[in-house]
């Protein structure tokens, strides 16, 4: 091999290492913290939008919005934070965390049961007849009503339903409400109160009941924008093309 040739082989390995390393630093990653619920759909709408972002990488933390809000104010790096409920964003406005915050969806509280199940459909008012739909050795799959936004508005319901404390010795408490929709999956409860998104995602569970809107607080999910690098992503999120996809997944949109 010639002095050229060796030469222009250098010259061309340099040149493509340095356009690879051009193309990895461009990539843009950005990490999103967003309830538990929201995980079906935040992955599609992510898929939508990196397929014409192509130098944007969106990484997801899913879990309850409690603890996602503890993560945040011990010092996560998260970009944007969506909570399942109002509680733990105004948590963190009164921790100067967040400075603005925008309400994005809202969702529906259903009962649900294995697929399988012989319960079909269940009027939920405060006369429903809990005992007979739910045995007393039975358990019924609740996200943890002492912090998860599901579990919470379960419990408000329940209470001014009247049956709270009829009901809460055979909680299955989740950490948060799709570990309460992986329950009645796997027939470990004979019953789950979940929103009514996640049990639309499942087909191994059926709605057999919705709560009285009237008897909890609205069910909203604020957004909050945490980092300016996101700007472009939070708002897509509140575009029409993201509308569609929440409203598929049975999301209400504001």
């Amino acid at each position: 091999m010639n002095k050229y040739i060796k030469t222009l082989l250098a010259v061309t390995l340099l040149t493509a290492t340095t356009l690879f390393s051009v193309s990895v630093s461009a990539i843009e990653k950005i990490t999103v913290f967003a309830a538990a619920s929201l995980t079906n759909v935040m992955q599609n709408i992510a898929n939508e939008y990196q397929t014409d972002h192509k130098n944007v990488e969106i990484v997801f933390s899913f879990a309850s919005s409690s603890v996602l809000a503890k993560q945040i104010e011990q010092g996560a790096p998260a970009d944007i934070f969506m909570s399942a409920d109002q509680k733990w964003m105004t948590y963190l406005i009164d921790h100067h965390l967040v400075n603005h915050k925008d309400n994005l969806l809202k969702n529906a509280l259903v009962l649900i049961a294995p697929k399988q199940s012989s319960i079909d459909k269940v009027e939920i008012n405060s006369t429903t007849n809990w005992n007979a739909i739910l045995p007393k050795n039975e358990k019924l799959a609740i996200g943890d009503p002492d912090h998860v936004p599901a579990g919470l508005y379960a419990k408000e319901s329940l209470t001014n339903l009247g049956v709270y404390d009829q009901l809460a010795p055979q909680f299955a408490p989740a950490s948060n409400v799709r570990d309460a929709l992986m329950l009645v999956e796997r027939n470990e409860a004979v019953l789950g109160i979940v929103y009514s998104t996640d049990a639309k995602v499942s087909n191994k569970v059926k709605i057999v009941g919705t709560f009285p809107a009237n008897t909890f607080t609205s069910i909203e999910y604020p957004i909050a924008l945490l980092k300016p690098e996101a700007q472009d992503f939070y708002q897509y999120l509140q575009s029409s093309n993201a509308k569609i996809i929440f409203e598929k997944y049975g999301f209400i949109t504001q």
